[in-house]
């Protein structure tokens, strides 16, 4: 009997597994494939999501496998400068090689104690006032108290759930892969370039020693089921820049489409779903993974403390109702990007009018914010513009603040030292420090780093302590 069964060990099912077992819940991975994903797409790690490994000790250990560039261009790959002053210790992008995230998130699950079986796909499933009944393709039935699916776009459990996934389908294709090419670097460079003005979905990137990242857009849709081939790519190539470049010897092949889509709930009594189980949207901005990553830590203290038997009545609802209408904006600003990346006439005045306002700087750091995820507010009532946002990470007498949420508890935050946490210290840990950066006298930080209160009344924090951490222990 496990606590959590959990399809999928991506990023965002590795997350989570590490977040319940924060809380010594009992959590079995579930992967369909034998063997981790080997070939090396680059992906990113945008500042909300570095925060957030930061919060939990393993930004260091991230960063020794990836390179940091600035956090400007993301919008649509308008060519911007990242606005000055972001509000984050972490302003840049990481772009690491896929297979090693993935590993370094498993492994971390791995070492706190979550269980990964590779090769199990989930087949069916039956839930109960109880638990859930998971039976896998060979046929042997686990069972668990709670199911979540991060089993991708096509997801299993999402189709048995009967969960609607309304959205568009996929209306143009992107190749991408990594293979070596047959002429000078200097001749592709400028190719690109001359191709670049017009035609942002296109580029080769060199690796050096002559080895490349092709993207390549392609008009319509094919059989996704068809891996991509290299003559795909040399017959797209000659379409678009009158050359193949004499790609050969390919590493590795992918295909990608457009679709944008958003499950209709986000929970069915006691299955949920997160990452591209619950959304899907072209990769512009590159914010699929990193949105995954941030449903994980919304989801695993929440999950965790319904299991542990302390959540109030309505915590673990508060995940669809924070995190449907984060994915629902990212939807649209992927939709925008889109339109803004295509070569008819009327996107393409519409950009040059956008790349004119970005010079703005309050419209660069807009979108900026937006595509990075620190401009997020949840909605936990009136109050000041802080509360909802999330923290950064500030100067505290221990040091920085994200290295006192390594165990992923709430915490108290008292400039005024009269404040205390009383029956709740087995969830919430408590720092009275006068000389704190901070605007307010105290703020109370949930598990995921957004404030959930402000203020000196203890009777006022002690209310919203039950309203977030449940009933006192003592």
């Amino acid at each position: 009997m496990f606590d959590v069964i959990i399809a999928g060990c991506g990023p965002t099912g590795a997350t989570l597994a590490a977040e319940l077992r924060l809380h010594d819940v009992r959590v079995l991975v579930l992967e369909k494939e034998t063997e981790p994903v080997s070939f090396v797409r680059i992906v990113g790690l945008h500042i909300r999501s570095l925060e957030l490994m930061a919060m939990r000790g393993l930004l260091e250990r991230i960063l020794e496998h990836g390179r940091q560039r600035p956090a400007g261009g993301l919008f649509a790959a308008i060519t911007k400068p990242a606005p000055k002053g972001l509000d984050s210790a972490h302003a840049y992008v990481l772009g690491i090689p896929q297979p090693s995230i993935d590993h370094l998130l498993e492994e971390h699950a791995i070492e706190l104690g979550a269980q990964v079986r590779r090769g199990c796909a989930v087949a069916d499933f039956e839930q109960d006032d109880e638990g859930v009944t998971v039976e896998l393709a060979n046929g042997e039935r686990l069972r668990s108290r709670y199911l979540v699916g991060c089993d991708g776009g096509r997801s299993t459990v999402r189709k048995l759930l009967g969960v609607g996934f309304p959205g568009e389908p996929s209306r143009s294709e992107t190749l991408m892969g990594e293979m070596e090419a047959g002429v000078p670097q200097e001749e592709i460079a400028a190719k690109v370039a001359e191709i670049r003005e017009t035609n942002k979905r296109f580029w080769l990137r060199s690796f050096g020693e002559g080895v490349y990242q092709v993207v390549v857009p392609v008009a319509g849709v094919s059989d996704r089921a068809e891996p991509a081939t290299l003559e795909d790519f040399k017959q797209q190539l000659r379409t678009i820049a009158g050359t193949d470049f004499g790609v050969h010897s390919p590493r590795w092949l992918s295909r990608f489409g457009d679709a944008t889509r958003l499950a209709e709930r986000y929970r069915v009594g006691r299955v949920l779903l997160a990452g591209d189980a619950a959304h899907v949207h072209p990769p512009t901005g590159g914010q699929g993974l990193n949105l995954g990553v941030q449903d994980a830590f919304n989801l695993g203290w929440k999950l965790a403390a319904q299991i542990r038997g302390w959540a109030p009545e309505t915590l673990l609802d508060t995940y669809q109702a924070e995190r449907h209408p984060v994915a629902e904006d990212v939807l649209d600003n992927t939709r925008a990007q889109m339109e803004l990346l295509s070569t008819e006439p009327g996107p393409q005045a519409v950009r040059r009018l956008l790349t004119e306002l970005m010079d703005f700087d309050e419209v660069n750091r807009y979108l900026i914010e937006k595509i990075t995820a620190i401009g997020i507010r949840y909605d936990f009532g009136a109050g000041p513009d802080l509360l909802g946002r999330r923290m950064r990470d500030i100067d505290v007498k221990q040091g920085h603040l994200y290295g006192l949420l390594h165990r992923g508890r709430g915490l108290l935050l008292d400039r005024t030292q009269r404040l205390t946490v009383g029956g709740w210290s087995d969830r919430v840990d408590y720092l009275a420090d006068p000389t704190a950066v901070l605007d307010v006298p105290c703020v109370l930080l949930r598990p995921d780093g957004h404030v959930a209160w402000i203020g000196d009344d203890q009777q006022d924090l002690d209310d919203h302590l039950s309203r977030w951490f449940g009933k006192p222990a003592n």
